[in-house]
């Protein structure tokens, strides 16, 4: 099972009203395991950056202005994600931005069919509680100290994480040839030195045996009971 988790950074909040996608970050995930594979890219938006989007994510308009359009990484982007799912957070917002720059360069859009949002997933698993991305770090211990600004491909980084924790924590990734080789009864080599540890001293083995004295002791104790149930049964006739 292939799966793509990405986010998306924007110029605001309404692709219906001019907004434009500034920047997308993707993660690889093959039966919950991360690849190593990513895709990441800025984009020129062709219009102002306003204030309070450059204050979320910190892409100015210079930085910009020499980043390649959308349609110019159309194909690279679309190759990436395959026919994967794609796994959000919020993703409808995400889903929205994407589907308004492919539309805009000719192409279609990808199928809500799908979409997997984690924002969702958190709001069964946990309700009552808060699901932003922070708040679900910190639920799940992933680190979020290098998070000073929102951005696509460290959101999707720490998107990964939660997302394995929502679905169930890393053992999903464990294939069935890891358990059966961990079934295995010849030890590795690993294995063996750790049993061996020569350079732990040898210790006789304990003794377990009562001493007479604790069996004396066992006895005197039993004969305290008055009516004991076994002194009860122990002659039938």
């Amino acid at each position: 099972m292939r799966e793509i988790i990405f986010d998306t950074e924007t110029t605001g909040l309404s692709p219906e009203g001019g907004d434009r996608m500034v920047e997308i970050g993707c993660i690889e995930m093959v039966r919950r395991v991360e690849t190593g594979r990513t895709f990441h890219c800025y984009f020129n938006p062709q219009r102002p950056m306003p204030s309070e989007a450059e204050a979320v994510h910190g892409l100015s308009d210079t930085f910009l202005s020499d980043k390649p359009l959308f349609g110019d990484k159309a194909d690279e982007l679309m190759e990436f994600l395959g026919d994967a799912t794609l796994v959000a957070h919020n993703a409808m917002f995400d889903f929205g931005f994407l589907n308004a720059e492919l539309k805009m360069c000719g192409r279609e859009p990808v199928s809500l069919d799908r979409m997997q949002d984690t924002l969702q997933l958190a709001r069964a698993k946990h309700p009552g509680a808060k699901h932003s991305l922070d708040a679900l770090c910190s639920r799940y211990g992933v680190d979020r100290s290098a998070r000073v600004k929102h951005g696509a491909l460290l959101d999707a980084e720490l998107l990964t994480q939660v997302y394995i924790e929502l679905t169930g924590g890393r053992q999903i990734g464990l294939s069935l040839d890891a358990v059966e080789s961990a079934a295995e009864p010849e030890l590795s080599a690993a294995g063996q030195a750790a049993t061996e540890r020569p350079d732990r001293p040898f210790r006789e083995p304990r003794p377990h045996a009562p001493s007479e004295e604790e069996l004396e002791r066992h006895r005197n104790f039993i004969a305290s009971f008055s009516d004991a149930l076994w002194n009860r049964h122990a002659n039938p006739n």
